[in-house]
């Protein structure tokens, strides 16, 4: 069995025991073979317990993963996109690895900017051409 260290940067590297995969019967096309070989396959990430990842990553890598996170702090993801199990292997840790590297870039801070003084004419300006527009209706009197 290959190792199941994953690189994921140059000082980034997952140990074997935060990783576990298991291996199932693929649904879909594949005649004969999807029901003899189970090429499936399920990986599941302990990534709350992971001394790789700082908190702020944890806490990304948790917003990213979205429903695959699961109560006990683990992501799991599944691949049976190939009839080859090896390739659906790869497909997999190179979709943590990638969802872990979205995870380590800090988002940008938002820098709180002021409207310009004529931005601000205009947009009162409109308002108070809507607001005499909707003044003028109303009903006719015919007095």
């Amino acid at each position: 069995m290959l190792p199941l260290m994953l690189r994921i940067t140059d000082t980034i590297a997952l140990q074997d025991w935060e990783l576990t995969e298991s291996f199932m019967r693929a649904s879909g096309p594949g005649g004969q073979n999807v029901n003899k070989v189970s090429s499936a396959v399920e990986l599941r990430f302990e990534a709350a317990r992971s001394p790789a990842l700082t908190p702020a990553v944890k806490s990304r890598l948790k917003r990213l993963a979205g429903r695959r996170w699961t109560k006990d702090g683990a992501i799991i993801l599944q691949c049976d996109e190939t009839r080859s199990q090896q390739r659906n292997r790869d497909l997999v840790r190179e979709r943590l690895a990638e969802l872990i590297r979205q995870a380590l870039v800090p988002p940008k801070r938002r820098i709180a900017t002021k409207p310009t003084r004529g931005s601000v004419r205009r947009r009162l300006d409109a308002k108070r051409q809507r607001s005499d527009v909707k003044a003028t209706r109303g009903k006719i009197d015919l007095d």
